[in-house]
C-alpha cells in the first residue's frame, strides 16, 4: 500500500511502464525504473523528482488516453513531486498553508515587510523616506545595516534549516546511504546533468509544451531562471564580503562586481520566470497537475518581482523614489526567502539529490555489465 492516492497511481503507471519499456531511451525515469521490479513510496518519490516534465513519454506512450490504461506519466509524476514537497516540508504543519494560499501568503509577506521598512522610516525621520541621496551608505540612512542584516539573517537561516531538514528527510525516505553524498563521481555527474538540464530534451529532440512539435523554451527559460538566482547569490555573497572585509559600504558603482552580477541575475529571474509563467499558461493540460498551480506561481511571483525591484532601485537610486523602491525590493526579498522550504524551489534540490543516486546506480549498473 502506498501512502497516497497519487503514489498509488504512479505505482500502477510505473508498473504498466516496466513492462513496455518503449520509453527506456526518453530520459533518466526509465532506466532507474527499470533497475526496480517492485516500488515502494520513497522509490515513486525518487523517479517524480528524477522526472523533468519533458512530456516525450506521454506523446510516445501507446497506452496514453483515450487508451483505456491511461497512461499518464507526467502529469502524474507532477502531482507526487507536489506532493513530496509537503511531506518533506519542515515545520509541516506549514506546508498546507503554502500550498492552498502559495501567492496570497508570499505576497502578504511581502508587503507586509515593506510596510514594516516604511513605519521604521516613518517613525525614525519622515523627511527621510523622499530624500534624495547620493553615495555609499545611503541605503542604510533609511534602515540601519545591523538592523537589516538581522532581519534578513534570520529569515534566511530559516530557509536554510528548512531545506537541510526536507533534503534529509527525502534523502532518508527515497533509501539511499549517506556515503553517496562524498562520492565525487556521481556528484559530478549529477552537477553536469542538472546545469544542463540534460533531461529536458525529450530524448534529443527537445520538450514538448502546447502540442506535438517539441522545442527548447522551456529549457532556455529555465536556464535563465537558474543562472539568475545564481548570480543575484553570488551578487549579495561579494557584497556581503566587501562590506565586512574591505569595510565598502553599498549602494557601488554601476561598474563594480555586485551591480554587474545583480544586473545579469535580475534580468535572468525576471524573463527567466516570466517565460516559464507564459509557456507554462499555454501548456497541454494532460501534462499538468492542476493542484501543484499556487506554489509553482507564487515562486516565480517572487523570483520576478525581486528581479523587478532590484532593478528598478538600481536605475532609481540616486531620486527620491529610492526610499520605497528599497522598502518593496526588501520585502520581496524577505518573502522568498520564507517561502523557498515549501514550494517550487525545493524540487531543484530534490531533483539534484535524484540524479545523484541515479548516477550511483548507473555507474553500478555500467560496472556490473563489464564484469559480466
Amino acid at each position: 500500500m502506498q501512502r497516497s492516492e497519487a503514489l498509488t497511481e504512479a505505482d500502477r503507471l510505473m508498473t504498466i511502464c516496466n513492462s513496455c519499456r518503449y520509453c527506456e531511451g526518453l530520459c533518466a525515469v526509465f532506466p532507474a525504473m527499470e533497475m526496480r521490479r517492485a516500488f515502494t513510496s520513497g522509490d515513486l518519490n525518487y523517479l517524480a523528482n528524477l522526472c523533468h516534465s519533458c512530456g516525450a513519454c506521454y506523446v510516445d506512450c501507446q497506452f496514453s488516453p483515450p487508451h483505456e490504461f491511461d497512461v499518464r506519466v507526467p502529469a502524474v509524476l507532477a502531482r507526487v513531486r507536489h506532493e513530496s514537497y509537503a511531506d518533506y516540508a519542515w515545520p509541516r504543519a506549514l506546508a498546507p498553508l503554502f500550498q492552498r494560499n502559495g501567492l496570497a501568503v508570499a505576497l502578504i509577506a511581502a508587503v507586509s515587510i515593506a510596510a514594516f521598512i516604511l513605519g521604521f522610516v516613518a517613525v525614525n525621520d519622515s523627511t527621510a523616506l523622499f530624500a534624495v541621496r547620493h553615495g555609499p551608505g545611503s541605503f542604510y540612512a533609511l534602515m540601519p545595516h545591523h538592523a537589516m542584516a538581522l532581519l534578513f539573517g534570520a529569515a534566511f537561516l530559516w530557509a536554510i534549516v528548512a531545506l537541510i531538514i526536507g533534503i534529509s528527510g527525502f534523502w532518508k525516505d527515497i533509501g539511499e546511504p549517506g556515503a553517496t553524498l562524498v562520492r565525487p563521481r556521481p556528484l559530478l555527474r549529477a552537477i553536469q546533468d542538472a546545469t544542463t538540464l540534460r533531461y529536458l530534451d525529450g530524448g534529443g529532440v527537445g520538450c514538448y509544451n502546447e502540442d506535438e512539435k517539441p522545442d527548447d523554451i522551456r529549457r532556455f527559460y529555465h536556464h535563465l531562471t537558474f543562472y539568475g538566482f545564481l548570480l543575484c547569490f553570488a551578487s549579495t555573497t561579494v557584497a556581503t564580503l566587501y562590506h565586512y572585509l574591505l569595510q565598502r559600504e553599498a549602494p557601488y558603482p554601476l561598474w563594480d562586481l555586485p551591480v554587474v552580477l545583480g544586473t545579469l541575475g535580475g534580468i535572468g529571474i525576471v524573463i527567466g520566470p516570466l517565460g516559464l509563467y507564459a509557456a507554462k499558461r499555454k501548456r497541454d493540460p494532460a501534462l499538468l497537475d492542476g493542484g501543484s498551480r499556487g506554489m509553482d506561481v507564487a515562486f516565480l511571483a517572487m523570483l520576478t518581482l525581486t528581479g523587478a525591484t532590484g532593478l528598478a532601485l538600481l536605475l532609481l537610486r540616486e531620486t527620491s523614489a529610492m526610499g520605497v523602491l528599497l522598502a518593496l525590493h526588501l520585502g520581496a526579498v524577505f518573502a522568498l526567502f520564507v517561502t523557498l522550504p515549501y514550494g517550487k524551489f525545493v524540487h531543484g534540490l530534490y531533483r539534484f539529490m535524484a540524479l545523484v543516486r541515479y548516477a550511483r546506480e548507473r555507474h553500478r549498473d555500467e560496472r556490473g555489465a563489464h564484469a559480466a
